[in-house]
């Protein structure tokens, strides 16, 4: 099922446009999200085919089910209950049978979590942003020879050092493990390769050194250390970084770059936001979607500010925010039975 079969089928419930023009916070780059709920036909839903959420490729146009919509909203979901908020000039379509689903029924103290939960995980992605761009990884990838060390006296040197200073080649080295000690092994040198010795590693693709067969008389040359840990640490990062350089939005980096501050901007400005509508709940009990702080906003997502100065005021509102928590007069949470019945009764009047 796609998105135009929900519509061409009578099955849409609501639509709107989402994100930055509903904050109130596009400018002329900003595209245009949808967000949409739907049902399904009453054989699919019964059957085997329930198909809780749809979106076109670039999720731009993301629509939930009812079910799975009502379930996010029960959870306090941030976007899911911003759809519910919409402002009237960013609703679309609205099906009468929408106006059972009140935003008071589900407005709680969940929204601490869910809202500056999330903000949260925002600063954290906003800090590593930060450092991929402040501290690039070489796209040379390191092998595991970069991580061995050769112990001299009580000093070690690098391995690639200790075979240059020797000229001596990897390929003649031979290892063997030492019992009780992890991660250090004796290292045999065979200049004329007579013994024909593994080497440090089998291959530069190698994740681990290699172990040779040391006949038995064979005097050690050196003690080598494998720092295994460090080893896969730096593979992680490097995954990890290579991986954001394929997938990062490419204007948007350079808006970043361009900003000089070394951080995600935007994803700062969201979490702000974010943290300002979580107080703004819990002490007032509703949701204001377009936000009237515009200018703020916009200046944090065009970099004014600094990457210090902003988790200052994120920490700032967090205390707030714990402080409105203990004072809301909003439940717990939502009535989970009382929403569910209301679910019910819709879908009785949708199936006729």
């Amino acid at each position: 099922m796609t998105i135009n079969d929900i519509k061409e089928k009578g099955l849409l419930l609501f639509e709107c446009i989402s994100g930055s023009k509903a904050y109130g916070l596009n400018t002329a780059q900003s595209d245009t999200d949808l967000r949409g709920v739907y049902y399904l036909p009453k054989a699919q839903f019964y059957g085997l085919e329930y198909i809780p959420q749809i979106s076109n490729e670039t999720s731009d146009e993301v629509y939930y089910e009812l079910g799975r919509f009502v379930e996010l909203l029960i959870r306090n979901n941030p976007n899911i209950l911003e759809l519910l908020a919409s402002p009237e000039d960013c609703i679309l379509y609205k099906h009468p049978i929408m106006n059972r689903l009140s935003l008071d029924l589900f407005l709680s103290k969940l929204c601490r979590e869910t809202f500056a939960g999330y903000a949260l995980t925002q600063i954290k992605k906003a800090r590593g942003y930060k450092k991929k761009i402040v501290n690039p990884v070489d796209p040379v990838r390191k092998t595991v020879p970069d991580f061995c060390f050769i112990l001299e006296g009580y000093q070690s040197i690098p391995l690639r050092e200790w075979l240059a200073k020797n000229n001596y080649l990897q390929e003649h080295c031979g290892l063997t493990s030492i019992p009780h000690s992890k991660g250090l092994y004796a290292l045999f040198y065979d200049a004329a390769n007579q013994h024909r010795y593994r080497g440090v590693i089998s291959t530069e693709l190698a994740n681990d050194v290699s172990l040779s067969s040391i006949p038995k008389g064979e005097k050690e040359s050196a003690y080598l250390f494998f720092n295994l840990e460090s080893y896969s640490s730096y593979c992680k990062e490097y995954r990890e970084y290579r991986e954001w350089l394929e997938k990062r939005n490419e204007t948007r980096y350079q808006d970043n770059a361009a900003h000089g501050k070394g951080y995600d901007a935007k994803n700062m400005m969201h979490t702000i936001r974010l943290l300002q509508v979580a107080e703004e709940i819990l002490r007032e009990g509703k949701l204001t979607i377009k936000r009237l702080n515009r200018e703020e906003l916009l200046s944090i997502k065009t970099g004014q500010y600094q990457y210090d100065d902003l988790l200052v005021m994120a920490d700032s509102l967090m205390q707030r925010i714990g402080t409105a928590y203990e004072e809301s007069p909003l439940p717990a949470m939502p009535d989970k039975d009382r929403i569910e019945s209301l679910l019910v009764q819709m879908r009785e009047e949708l199936y006729g």
